[in-house]
């Protein structure tokens, strides 16, 4: 028992061996908290409080899953297999399968991914006749999982006026859709979960029995069914319920417009009478000025519960900021400073670009590869999403439910075979009429058409009894051989890189087999355990984690909420001007304008050792060049913690105390370091305008030319402005305009 304690700080103590209680574990980024859920289980565990299957260990992505497996079973000697650890959707996956028929499912029911679940919105609409101008997909998939995680069915729709009631009847039908035939997207795997237990008192009391522990990791980022999920499961309001024990960070909270809710981790205190909140402050992470950079920053926000970050590793290095004239200037710069920590001994992989919008890498990608730097994009197109994975498991969902229409229509032409738009429009309509899922409806069709679908009917009959005695992978192998596909991407001229992931489609079958088969068909429940049913369920789930690619040495670019989770030994945030960082729309929204700080809280708390911060004074974005004040965010880090490695400008501050920063703007400029000190410029360079002569700018109104130098299209001045402050500006762009 000693060794399971050993190396836990005070806090991190306190929490792991409290008694039985409802416990709310603040826990600050960098403070070890995967490890104090882990070792909190082990020790509930071996201190008989429970049984490893008296647990239920909810976590929101399944690479975290599998690392609290992985440590649970390095800490002592136990089987892992049965236990209930994952991430909501794939716990209510595993709950359904195993009451299917009290849920109105069938047992070998197929999941929507993100991706497929827009396609049978589109086909429903195409189907209906319904203009996807004014009922835009996308939208209409946004509205219908709104009101899932929300926990509301059609009926309970509220609906005043005729576009509302319209996409509520779209909804009614998009259900009856998937019912039909036998899918259910994410949001619907927690909602038909909620809705079994709370109607089904025998199940509902089966699981509160057995689960006295329920233990929660990033509680910040639940939604509200999620969180009504948990109480009931917790047994909320009734006596001898399960333990809740929930790890979080409200400072951390950045996914709101993906349904998360802050507000839960006050509910539950409230809620569930919670006696025990633990602050775990002490970062293993980053150097203490970056921690005091990021705790003066936040302490801005006031709905927060309240926790300040503290290290014993050092104040560590100063931030660094820098001020370049444009977008293009700031990625030399972060080029070259990228660069000189190489030469310096700094692997690139431990090296991050940061950004608010995927919109700003385009210049940074540009510079990087002109500089020759390997980088690369985190977060891009996963393996599950990539067009000829989703066609091989398209063939295979047909083969385990031929009722599945979106994987019907993802392949039943293609590869080619001559089935086209007018065909499958006389199915559909057939469909329709006799109220069948298209496969069931191809035989009664004649002439051509049902020629020619009928040959693929075959093809996928003739699949299934090919496969219907042979191990999973081989199955998968088979499949992307008889269907055509490997032979269609062996014809193209870049098909090589598709045959690769079609191979690595076959090995995370074998994977799966290895790891999961057996799990999954001793499934509490499971009439008649299907390793193929399995397999898809797994890669719908996949489809949904957000990972990066291993591989090579490279810098990492990605979105701030990309980052969250991640850390590096140093860390670029580009683009810290109004507008960008804070976004401009969070300043028109409740609350908005917290989220973007604790999203800037996120950025800065990813670096270990250095932290550089950047920002344009202009910025070519969505095809327009805007001029930029910086961000308030960088008058709420204390002067003390920064180190300018330009002259900082002065500029109108946002928050109560004006910036002290200022430097004489007439002085000579110093070269910056990505860039020879430009040639001086000529009178006539300056388009009619001279140094000392009062301009106008259409967004910093009156100032005055102060200083200019470049020539042709990269001539600039540099102007005083009444309120903005000094800023250089480029000619080309800038149509300044006498005054006087």
């Amino acid at each position: 028992m000693s060794q399971l304690l050993d190396n836990l700080n005070p806090e991190q103590l306190a929490a792991v061996t409290l008694p039985p209680q409802h416990a709310l574990i603040l826990a600050g980024a960098g403070s070890g908290k995967t490890r104090v859920l882990t070792t909190r289980i082990a020790w509930l565990i071996q201190n008989h409080h429970c049984s490893a299957q008296g647990i239920l260990a909810v976590t929101f992505t399944n690479k975290a899953a599998k690392e609290m497996v992985a440590r649970l079973s390095a800490m002592f000697p136990i089987n892992t297999r049965g236990m209930w650890i994952g991430t909501f959707h794939g716990l209510c996956n595993r709950f359904l399968r195993a009451h299917h028929r009290e849920a109105g499912l069938p047992q070998l029911f197929q999941i929507l991914d993100s991706g497929d679940q827009l396609a049978s919105i589109k086909r429903l609409l195409k189907t209906l006749n319904v203009d996807d101008e004014k009922f835009p997909p996308k939208e209409l998939q946004h509205f219908i999982n709104g009101q899932k995680e929300a926990g509301i069915r059609p009926a309970a729709v509220e609906a005043w006026d005729d576009f509302t009631r319209r996409r509520v009847e779209l909804y009614v039908e998009y259900e009856a859709q998937c019912q039909r035939e036998a899918v259910v997207d994410f949001p619907e795997l927690l909602l038909r979960s909620y809705e079994l237990l709370e109607r089904n008192e025998p199940i509902r009391r089966h699981y509160q029995a057995r689960f006295r522990h329920i233990l929660v990791d990033e509680f910040q980022d639940t939604n509200v069914l999620q969180y009504r999920w948990l109480s009931l499961l917790a047994g909320k309001g009734t006596e001898g319920g399960a333990s809740l024990f929930c790890v979080g960070d409200d400072d951390q909270s950045i996914y709101r417009f993906r349904g998360a809710e802050v507000g839960n981790m006050r509910d539950f205190e409230r809620d569930f009478r919670v006696g025990s909140v633990i602050r775990l402050e002490q970062n293993y992470r980053s150097h203490g000025n970056i921690l005091d950079a990021a705790n003066a920053l936040i302490a801005r926000n006031s709905k927060r519960l309240g926790k300040n970050l503290w290290t014993d590793r050092g104040a560590g290095e100063p931030v660094r900021i820098y001020e370049a004239f444009t977008d293009s200037d700031e990625a030399r710069w972060i080029v070259e400073e990228i660069q000189s920590l190489v030469r310096d001994g700094m692997s690139r992989s431990d090296i991050a670009l940061l950004y608010r919008s995927n919109a700003q890498s385009r210049v940074l990608e540009h510079q990087l590869f002109s500089s020759g730097v390997a980088y690369r994009v985190y977060g891009g197109l996963r393996f599950f999403e990539r067009q000829e994975v989703k066609h091989a498991l398209a063939y295979l969902r047909l083969i385990n439910n031929p009722d599945d229409d979106t994987a019907f229509n993802r392949v039943v032409n293609f590869p080619t075979r001559g089935i086209g738009a007018r065909s499958l429009e006389t199915l559909q309509d057939a469909a329709r009429t006799f109220n069948t899922p298209l496969y069931q409806t191809v035989p009664h069709l004649t002439g051509k058409p049902g020629t020619a679908l009928g040959q693929f009917v075959g093809l996928i009959e003739r699949l299934r009894q090919e496969t219907a005695n042979l191990p999973l992978h081989e199955i998968v192998e088979h499949v992307i051989e008889r269907s055509g596909l490997s032979a269609h991407y062996k014809a193209e001229k870049e098909g090589q890189e598709r045959l690769e992931n079609l191979a690595e489609l076959i090995n995370a079958a074998a994977n799966f087999s290895a790891e999961a088969g057996a799990a999954y068909e001793a499934e509490e429940g499971a009439v008649d355990g299907s390793a193929l049913a399995g397999f898809l369920a797994h890669a719908s789930l996949e489809a949904g984690d957000h990972q990066a690619d291993a591989g090579s040495e490279a810098v990492q670019l990605m979105t701030v909420h990309a980052a969250k989770g991640l850390e590096f030994d140093a860390v670029f945030l580009s683009g810290l001007e109004e507008g960008l960082f804070p976004h401009e729309n969070s300043i028109l929204e409740s609350d908005g304008l917290e989220e973007e700080r604790r999203l800037m809280y996120v950025a800065m708390t990813r670096a270990r050792q250095r932290l550089y911060i950047s920002f344009t004074q202009s910025r070519m974005l969505h095809g327009q060049v805007r001029y930029n004040l910086r961000s308030r965010f960088l008058e709420e880090i204390p002067e003390g913690l920064t180190k300018w490695l330009t002259p900082p400008s002065p500029r109108r501050s946002f928050v109560s105390e004006p910036s002290t920063r200022y430097y004489n703007p007439g002085a000579a400029k110093p070269a910056m370091a990505s860039m020879p000190p430009p040639p001086p410029m000529k009178s006539r360079d300056l388009g009619g305008l001279s140094i000392g002569q009062s301009v106008q700018h259409a967004r910093f109104g009156d100032g005055v030319i102060v200083a200019a130098e470049g020539s042709g299209n990269d001539a600039r001045v540099q102007v005083k402005f009444e309120t903005a402050g000094a800023k250089w500006l480029m000619l080309a762009v800038a149509k300044l305009t006498p005054v006087g």
